[in-house]
């Protein structure tokens, strides 16, 4: 028999182990995994009272599904939001949050920072319906101003950007937006609902990709649209039951187990994440470092104001163009080279060639991608062996060492004989260090990586502090509309 809820707001560690948890009638522990694809009704009446909306019971678990179920209803407790609906993928969450709510003849905003999928979408898929499209860039409220003299019907925006970390002012463009008589729909998968609730600042939407932090392992692909009940329920949901992008059982359960350890592995990247880019900024091959709790950061008070960490991603600039570039990404030997992120394995990609290789190299040029840019994505390594990982492969990339190469081997990755690397550098070799800001912490160095206090202040009772999202109540097994 399933407890009654407390009749008390519950912190996220709790609602990430708890929230929507729908036990059967034999009381196990842990979530069930539904693995059907339909269900049988008790009568010909009951099927038919299904069909027509006078019962609540599940039809087809394309239409909805128990596991999926209290998928989404966790991370509506989580997010604060009436409503989830679960997507197979997070392009899914993307496309379907968009293509539910406009019709040709509307009119969409979005910020010029997009991944390379959502900036294909409201560039070449869009305009293909009639749907007139305008890009703005993000930090510019002037040019968002702008553009909100026209009517609009919705805003796309992603805050932090990928790859280049920028910001966008919520709460200054939710209002414009609003009085332009459009949604804002935010891409939240870089801060995550732990660091950033978009709907405090007045978003409508937010979407994820729950194959990112959610899972936290690399395992399943998922996605996550989430707004308000009517919204939810009257424009998405007849969306979803129609075309089909819904998310498997088994992935919405592998995704619940993940969520459960989000509250432990997200801190402890972003306190890693921290450490790294205050290494990072010590280094003479390093061009910029681009991080929102960095002081250096060009919107650092906007981050500290909307978020509570600078995240788990680093975008950074290497000297020497593509050619070093690929020279420091091959001389890694902890951190992967992968186009995904949120893992608990520490991920770098190349998002000029990879995962932003489609969008045309003038706009890439405007988004400050460059042939030097890396995007990092921090993991639950030990953080000194991540940092004297980079450090060495920073070695290699300005010539300073031999770096072994990489050589594949079937499955294996075997390393031919070469001179070994030297220990990480303090400071880069024939040049001074970069000045650190005045009111920065120590910089954490290669040899001794200790975690400063730049994540403490900002962390310090996201988990101790009761929050708004009121208690899970007790659930019955329904049928979405």
């Amino acid at each position: 028999m399933a407890k009654p809820a407390p009749n008390r707001p519950l912190r996220p560690a709790t609602l990430l182990v708890r929230g929507g948890l729908m036990r059967s009638n034999v009381d196990e522990t842990s979530e069930t995994l539904y693995l059907t694809s339909g269900y049988v009704y008790d009568s010909a009446q009951q099927a038919e009272q299904t069909f027509t909306g006078e019962v609540q019971h599940f039809q087809y678990s394309r239409f909805g599904n128990p596991t999926v179920q209290m998928l989404e209803e966790r991370l509506a407790q989580l997010e604060g939001a009436e409503a989830c609906r679960a997507t197979a993928t997070g392009m899914a969450a993307v496309s379907s949050a968009l293509l539910s709510h406009l019709k040709a003849g509307d009119r969409v905003v979005a910020a010029r920072a997009l991944f390379g999928s959502c900036h294909w979408i409201i560039s070449t898929l869009l305009p293909r319906y009639g749907i007139q499209t305008e890009f703005v860039d993000g930090g510019d409220l002037e040019q968002w101003k702008t553009a909100f003299k026209r009517p609009c019907q919705l805003v796309l925006l992603e805050t932090p950007s990928n790859p280049m970390m920028e910001l966008v002012d919520l709460t200054a463009v939710c209002e414009m937006a609003h009085e332009a008589g459009a949604i804002v729909v935010v891409d939240n998968v870089f801060a995550t609902p732990l660091l950033q609730r978009p709907m405090k600042f007045g978003a409508d939407v937010v979407v994820y990709s729950a194959t990112k932090h959610f899972d936290g392992q690399g395992r399943v692909l998922g996605g996550a649209v989430l707004g308000s009940k009517k919204w939810v329920e009257e424009v998405l949901q007849p969306f979803i039951r129609n075309t089909g992008p819904a998310i498997s059982a088994f992935n919405a359960w592998v995704i619940l187990k993940g969520l459960e350890t989000m509250h432990l592995r997200v801190p402890a990247m972003c306190r890693s994440a921290a450490a790294i880019a205050q290494m990072l900024e010590e280094r003479e091959e390093v061009e910029c470092v681009h991080y929102p709790f960095l002081a250096s950061h060009k919107q650092y008070a906007l981050a500290k104001r909307q978020m509570a960490a600078g995240g788990t991603i680093i975008t950074f600039d290497i000297k020497g163009g593509k050619a070093a570039t690929f020279r420091f990404l091959d001389a890694l030997r902890v951190i992967d080279i992968s186009n995904n992120l949120g893992d608990a394995k520490s991920l770098i990609t190349h998002p000029a060639t990879t995962t932003h290789s489609k969008v045309p190299a003038e706009d890439r040029a405007r988004l400050g991608i460059t042939e030097g840019s890396v995007r990092l994505s921090v993991g639950l390594e030990d953080v000194a062996d991540l940092i004297e990982d980079i450090a060495t492969a920073l070695d290699a990339a300005a010539g300073n060492t031999a770096a072994p190469r990489r050589k594949s081997a079937g499955r294996m990755v075997v390393e031919e004989t070469a001179e070994a690397p030297a220990a990480p550098a303090k400071a880069a070799r024939g040049g001074k260090r970069k000045a650190a800001p005045a009111d920065a912490p120590a910089p954490a160095h290669a040899a001794k990586a200790a975690e400063p206090d730049l994540f403490a202040e900002a962390m310090q009772g996201l988990f101790s502090d009761p929050e708004t999202t009121p208690a899970p109540k007790p659930t019955k097994r329904r049928q979405k509309a």
